[in-house]
């Protein structure tokens, strides 16, 4: 049997990535597909050079989100890189409006970088099932998160990297890992399907329905919101002016 490499150092991270690979996405594209009901093929041109949308097509583009006319925020495309823990991973894959694709740990040896919730994170649930609070934990609550998640993940990943040098399969040596070690996928959304995303596992006052995502991957959605925001920016604003609702 071949001697292994040794084993990476360690690390923890408190944070997220989220980065767009690519696009087609602006609110041109929503305007083509709104006026092709009524224009038909007169829209073909503005469709083809990608005309650039104007204060004067505001209206129409809040008109279709207010009367939840939806179909016309799909004929987009945003393929997100993140990386963020499992457990989050697995929240994301509850919204089945989405392309994914995450690293495997059949394929590829699992990279030793760990989550670990930041000092800030709140730490105390309070309330009921659909309406919970969460407030800052104490200084003890703080430092015992800190030490067992660290301890935690280091001991697993010693169990794995055992079972790696005795010859186990990796699909096996994995089991042990625990839900907070990193991973990494490539999401493609569009804008209505975001939308949806948002409303459910962002936290704002005034909206509509009122939700609580778990701090970790609102974490994601926010940046995944922010770059969207600067790709459509009429497009999301009448999501907010309207309650954040998907159409």
């Amino acid at each position: 049997m071949s001697e292994r490499p040794e084993a990476p150092e360690i690390e923890f991270r408190s944070d997220v990535t989220v980065e767009l690979v690519r696009s087609s996405a602006a609110d041109s594209d929503v305007l083509f597909a709104a006026r092709v009901s009524t224009q038909g093929e007169q829209t073909l041109e503005s469709a083809a050079d990608g005309s650039e949308a104007t204060g004067r097509d505001r209206g129409l583009i809040n008109y279709l989100m207010r009367d939840r006319h939806g179909s016309p925020f799909e004929h987009n495309s945003m393929t997100f890189y993140v990386q963020a823990p499992i457990f989050v991973f697995r929240e994301f894959m509850r919204h089945r409006m989405a392309s994914y694709n995450e690293e495997s740990g059949r394929y590829r040896e699992l990279r030793p970088v760990f989550y670990v919730p930041s000092p800030e994170r709140n730490l105390v649930q309070v309330g009921k099932p659909g309406a919970y609070q969460f407030l800052p934990g104490s200084a003890e609550q703080v430092e015992l998160v800190a030490r067992e998640t660290r301890e935690a993940s280091v001991a697993a990943f010693e169990s794995y990297q055992r079972m790696l040098d005795a010859g186990v399969a990796r699909e096996v040596a994995r089991i042990v890992l625990p839900l907070n070690i990193m991973s990494s996928m490539y999401v493609t959304v569009n804008a209505r399907s975001l939308m949806n995303f948002l409303s459910l596992r962002t936290m704002r006052e005034g909206t509509h329905f009122p939700s609580f995502p778990q701090r970790e991957i609102e974490m994601c959605a926010e940046k995944m919101e922010n770059v969207w925001r600067e790709l459509m920016p009429l497009t999301y604003a009448a999501f907010n002016a309207n309650g954040r609702v998907a159409p």
